[in-house]
Formats: C-alpha cells, structure tokens, sequence
C-alpha cells in the first residue's frame, strides 16, 4: 500500500511541475508573442482545445467538466 501512496505522490509532483510549465508557457507567450523558442504556440494550442469542446456541444461540455473536475480534485499544499 505504500507503494501505491509514493506512486501517487510522485504523479501528483508530476502533475504540479507540469501545471506550472504550463502556466509559464502561458505567461511567456503573452509577454514574447506566440512563438516562444522550445514552447511552440501554447495559446493558440490551448485556443484549439477550448474550440473543439465548444463545437462538440454537450460532449464537450462534459469533458471539459470531467478534465476541471480532475484538476480540482489536487491537494494543493
């Protein structure tokens, strides 16, 4: 069971590092344009990925729940 407990310790620093390359990635397109060198175009990828939830209608509307439900469930600490 411990090892269950480290496993998912160390995909949830995971996910941490990787929510916050994001939100650098972010910061950093705004501020230099959208083609950051070894980022590439992530507003315009994010843009993509909010377009195709809302041209899905309902589906996309759930998933796009379930991906906010996965997120909030983080214990952030």
């Amino acid at each position: 069971m411990q090892g269950l407990t480290a496993l998912k310790s160390w995909i949830g620093a995971l996910t941490e590092v990787a929510l916050m390359l994001l939100a650098l990635g972010i910061t950093l397109a705004l501020l230099a344009g959208p083609s950051v060198p070894f980022l590439g175009d992530v507003t315009g990828n994010i843009v993509k990925l909010v377009q195709q939830l809302g041209s899905n209608g309902i589906v996309g509307l759930i998933a796009l729940g379930v991906i906010v439900w996965l997120f909030s469930k983080r214990d952030i600490g």
